[in-house]
């Protein structure tokens, strides 16, 4: 399959246009493109992605379908030590030879992949299906305990470790307090009580 130079993701179907049934396979490896993830995690520019993808002709474009497995590089989101992993991601999506219109009230509001020039370009569309895959809120497991919010010492290495933290709301009662840690005497009243 002929690959054009400007994109490692942009590939010619050419022998595959409007050939219905017509098939070709796609077994390489690609780097990963810029910004492919999220603020804590994903895989870093360059790194190697194993695609093993299956090209097929229909009649509307061509059905890419197959598996991309991507290098993943992050950070806990607890306690901030490296994650590193392998994501396999399962896609199958069409590239279409003629995009609906804009403003077809029949066209669900979704991303469209076109064939463009006789090419297909798949960033996309593994943008799409790997960033999707990618946790929110990674963690190294699902039990770290994290960092101190106060100092941002490992609980992991001090279980015990705590701070003793006076509620913002009781502040105003600190006032009360002597510095002997007596409360303060209170005026002696002179109201009396008749009891019955």
């Amino acid at each position: 399959m002929n690959h054009r130079n400007s994109s490692a993701l942009t590939f010619n179907v050419r022998d595959l246009e409007h050939r219905p049934g017509t098939m070709e396979t796609l077994d390489v490896e690609a780097p990963a493109p810029k910004d492919f993830g999220t603020a804590l995690i994903g895989s870093p520019e360059g790194a190697p992605m194993d695609l093993q993808l299956r090209l097929e002709s229909v009649h509307d474009g061509i059905l890419v379908s197959g598996t991309a497995i991507v290098s993943v590089h992050g950070e806990c989101s607890r306690c901030l030590d490296p994650i590193d992993y392998e994501l396999p991601v399962d896609m199958q999506e069409l590239f279409v030879f003629d995009p609906s219109p804009q403003g077809d009230e029949n066209v669900e509001d979704e991303q469209v992949y076109e064939v463009r020039d006789e090419e297909i370009d798949l960033e996309p569309m593994l943008r799409d299906a790997v960033i999707t895959q990618l946790p929110f809120q990674p963690v190294c497991r699902a039990d770290c305990p994290g960092l101190c919010a106060q100092c941002g010492a490992r609980l992991e290495n001090d279980p015990d470790h705590h701070h003793d933290v006076l509620d913002p709301r009781w502040s105003a009662l600190q006032g009360l307090m002597t510095e002997s840690g007596e409360p303060e005497a209170s005026e002696p009243t002179t109201d009396t009580r008749e009891e019955r």
